[in-house]
């Protein structure tokens, strides 16, 4: 398990001290896939790397498997990361070494024999799909296959934790949902821990168990994905679910209330049909979404009520009686 306490991050500047992290304190439990996400510049970059020592807080301590790894010597911190591997946006291959070489590279700084780290690397080639591309250069490379020997790489040393940041940013939808599925596949396979970092809910909810939402240096909020998406408490996790460029916002109806299907009976019910016809009164549907979680649906919709209000409390009346979880829209 990481255990993440009080865990603060300042970089002195000469127009004065910037906070990145402020008592960030979270549990990322053994063989889940931990999402965090939030905005750029909310310091989940930060967190990430100051969880294997990349970045050193400023205050707080990390604590994994029941170890402080903060104030550990520099030859122990070294012996400790090789049970964390890390992949990156930008790939970070060495391009004078061909795949081959790359994902032996870790290993020959573990001391790791030739032959068997050659033998290591032609093994996960197999596993993240790449065996036919062990002679080939990063140059030659297409970014899904660049990522792929990245994540090799990154298990070279057989990790129990892999930390990743932003590491489908640069890639296209469907290289990213490929390379997401090989992630879902490594944490079942081999019960690797796996922290992903992002600023896109799609990829949370495409793989994650659990979420921690990072909001201007702080945890905005922390739980299941499913509960999350359909219950958000923070602000910032909503205009994450909801993207403010959905602009039904700006219209000028009725008021608007956010309906919230809970997964077991109501998302496959056709609410807002029989709401409709049994309330005389049309309503306008400005936001509606669902995504599936553990094989359970879960789905939320905004509508904008009509102006008047006998008919506009028909319908919440409507709601209420049939247990449809709803609330005001701000």
């Amino acid at each position: 398990m990481i255990q993440i306490k009080h865990l603060g991050k300042t970089y002195p500047m000469a127009s004065g001290n910037v906070v990145a992290l402020d008592d960030i304190n979270l549990e990322i439990p053994d063989g889940q896939i931990f999402g965090i996400i939030g905005l750029s510049g909310a310091g989940k970059s930060t967190l990430v790397r100051c969880i294997n020592l990349l970045e050193k807080p400023t205050a707080g301590e990390v604590i994994i498997d029941g170890r402080s790894i903060t104030q550990l010597p520099g030859k122990e911190l070294l012996k400790l990361r090789q049970s964390i591997g890390m992949i990156f946006q930008g790939f970070n291959l060495l391009e004078q070494r061909n795949v081959i070489g790359n994902i032996c590279f870790p290993l020959e700084i573990a001391g790791v024999d030739k032959v068997k780290a050659v033998k290591r690397a032609e093994e996960l080639l197999r596993l993240v799909g790449l065996e036919e591309k062990g002679k080939a250069y990063p140059s030659q490379l297409s970014g899904g296959q660049k990522q792929r020997v990245a994540i090799a790489r990154a298990l070279a040393t057989e990790p129990k934790y892999l930390l990743c940041d932003e590491a489908t940013s640069a890639l296209d939808p469907n290289t990213t949902r490929q390379i997401l599925d090989l992630l879902k596949e490594i944490n079942e396979k081999l019960g690797v821990t796996i922290v992903v970092i992002t600023h896109e809910m799609k990829v949370i909810d495409r793989i994650c168990d659990s979420v921690a939402v990072i909001d201007s240096s702080h945890i905005a909020e922390v739980g299941k994905v499913s509960e999350v998406f359909t219950n958000p408490k923070s602000q910032i996790a909503r205009d994450l679910i909801i993207p403010k460029e959905s602009n039904f916002f700006e219209t000028k109806g009725g008021r608007r209330i956010r309906l919230t299907f809970d997964g077991e009976k109501k998302t496959n019910d056709t609410i807002i049909s029989r709401m409709v016809l049994e309330c005389h009164a049309a309503v306008n549907i400005l936001f509606a979404d669902t995504r599936w979680y553990e094989g359970v649906g879960y789905g939320h919709m905004v509508i904008e009520l009509p102006n008047d209000d006998h008919e506009a409390k028909k319908i919440t009346d409507w709601l209420t009686a049939r247990d449809v979880e709803w609330k005001e829209e701000i």
